[in-house]
């Protein structure tokens, strides 16, 4: 989950929750540059976030007792194989989207764990045969992931209020087409995009989170109970073209 500080406590996003807003985000994309099988790579952004690992006794918690931020938790094994798993029920072509994304994220703890390179050496296996029996060059491969990573670095932007203020730009990252997109939120609100990425000139954009008045718990069950029973906010934005 995705958890940042509010004024009254804690705001909860979903990590399912910011994929489909990618997913959204992806879905307005100019048709021009839309990667292949467009449908397909809407479903792996849109799922790329599950498989989540159940939560028990305090693997949702910080040491202090507060809900863990998902770049707080450890790599788990587990969780990463069973994203794959679910994955291949959609097919190859979301199963390689996937197992890229895994690989992205991942690779960099190559060399620390037996069983984490044998995975991480499937991944790399996987990908080359599905490419081979899709008959998808390399190329069209990465750029339909480098779209996939693009719209999931901007909806992380929105979900973890990272849109500076000031009207200061923020890169979001190289797009599949390697230009560089960056976002400003104008003092009045709207978000601007720039160079603009979509197909219509404003796209209106919204997540669910939970607001959380409690600063600690002792168990991931305390804490998943507080999260269900909490209001539910909708998090807006408007983007336009400048």
């Amino acid at each position: 989950m995705i958890v940042n500080p509010h004024e009254k406590g804690w705001e909860i996003v979903f990590q399912q929750a910011h994929a489909l807003l990618a997913a959204e985000i992806g879905f307005a994309w100019q048709p021009e540059k839309k990667p292949l099988h467009f449908m397909q790579t809407l479903a792996a952004i849109a799922q790329h976030d599950d498989g989540q690992k159940d939560w028990s006794g305090r693997y949702a918690l910080t040491p202090a007792g507060a809900p863990a931020n998902f770049t707080q938790l450890p790599f788990c094994l587990e969780q990463a194989q069973q994203v794959m798993k679910e994955a291949r029920f959609q097919g190859r072509w979301r199963s390689l989207l996937t197992s890229m994304h895994l690989s992205f994220l991942y690779e960099e703890l190559r060399g620390k764990k037996k069983l984490w390179d044998e995975f991480l050496d499937e991944q790399r296996s996987c990908q080359k045969k599905w490419r081979q029996q899709l008959k998808i060059s390399k190329a069209d491969a990465q750029y339909a992931y480098d779209f996939m990573q693009w719209c999931d670095r901007f909806s992380l932007i929105l979900c973890r209020n990272e849109l500076p203020e000031m009207e200061r730009a923020l890169e979001i990252s190289n797009g599949p087409d390697q230009i560089r997109y960056e976002v400003t939120q104008l003092k009045t609100g709207p978000v601007l995009v720039e160079p603009w990425p979509f197909e219509v000139k404003q796209i209106q954009l919204s997540v669910e989170a939970r607001c959380l008045t409690q600063l600690q718990f002792s168990s991931d069950q305390e804490l998943a109970d507080a999260i269900w029973q909490a209001p539910i906010l909708r998090k807006e934005w408007l983007l336009q073209q400048a």
